[in-house]
């Protein structure tokens, strides 16, 4: 999927085993002088050569109160960067903003929209009871690269690009550690299989920024290594790669760069200079001033 500039996303719904987020092209776009990475970070303007995703100022808001407020950021082409944080601090509304599956109520998310982009999210959104064997599933990650020939499948090119497809996606479950579980249903796998299983789909889809939803929830710790190789194999390769995450030694052992959130931005950068206590405790405490009765939408400086 391209993603240019949004201001806000439309529709969200559960995952029937496909790709169910909708872009909307919001061509919003602006110039500017040239300014330093600094110049440009303390302006919420990012050079669209340099990067991949860029937030600025970005608010959403469920209800009364915001469950992200004003927060900035900016993901360099190539970057491999954790989201992490407190439960309710806003993590998985941010992959949800970036990708236009909420609108956001102030600010504007853009991402580079000469880079294609795939997302992942949380197993709890998928409903597994769908009819639908491993190959199959796996085979939409398809879908960007062979389009109408899909529907060709049986003759000429079509039927070419469709083995050759097949193939990919046998080659796809054997990089993520499933060999000989094309044909099985979906609803027979295990949680650790079934996240392979969307990996594999994501080796698919071949895009150049991967967004991650807690890719690691509830899985096994040989299956969490073994998907943390295939990440480690995106950024070797030059993609971009967000991951919600809750581990913070997986975190400080493979992502070398964090954003932590507590509704609104704590620290972004190094891992090592983020996953500080002081950090860490500073967002413990805004996360209950969240909670508790606010002023709505105060900028503090």
């Amino acid at each position: 999927m391209n993603a240019p500039v949004h201001s806000h996303g439309h529709g969200h719904g559960h995952d029937h085993a496909h790709d169910h987020g909708h872009h909307h092209d919001h061509r919003h776009e602006h110039h500017h002088e040239h300014l330093s990475p600094d110049q440009a970070e303390a302006a919420g303007l990012f050079a669209p050569t340099d990067t991949a995703v860029a937030v600025q100022g970005v608010t959403v808001s469920f209800g009364v109160r915001p469950a992200l407020h004003h927060v900035s950021c900016a993901l360099a082409r190539g970057s491999l960067t954790a989201i992490v944080g407190p439960n309710g601090a806003g993590k998985s509304t941010l992959l949800s903003a970036i990708t236009g599956q909420v609108p956001v109520s102030t600010g504007q998310v853009r991402i580079d929209p000469a880079l294609s982009w795939a997302y992942l999210p949380q197993q709890a959104q998928i409903d597994r009871s769908f009819p639908m064997s491993v190959l199959d599933l796996v085979l939409m990650g398809t879908w960007r690269d062979l389009g109408w020939w899909r529907g060709c499948a049986w003759w000429g090119e079509g039927r070419t690009r469709w083995r050759e497809a097949q193939q990919r996606a046998l080659d796809a479950l054997d990089q993520v550690g499933l060999h000989g579980v094309a044909g099985r249903a979906l609803s027979d796998l295990s949680v650790g299989q079934f996240q392979r299983v969307l990996f594999a789909r994501l080796l698919m889809q071949r895009a150049d920024i991967m967004l991650l939803d807690e890719p690691f929830a509830a899985v096994d710790e040989r299956t969490a290594q073994d998907l943390l190789a295939v990440i480690a194999g995106w950024h070797r390769e030059g993609r971009t790669v967000v991951a919600v995450l809750h581990d913070l030694s997986q975190v400080r052992g493979h992502f070398p760069q964090t954003l932590l959130l507590a509704c609104e931005r704590i620290a972004f950068g190094p891992s090592d200079a983020v996953l500080t206590e002081t950090h860490l405790q500073r967002a413990r405490t805004m996360a209950q001033r969240w909670v508790e009765p606010s002023t709505w939408c105060e900028v503090q400086d």
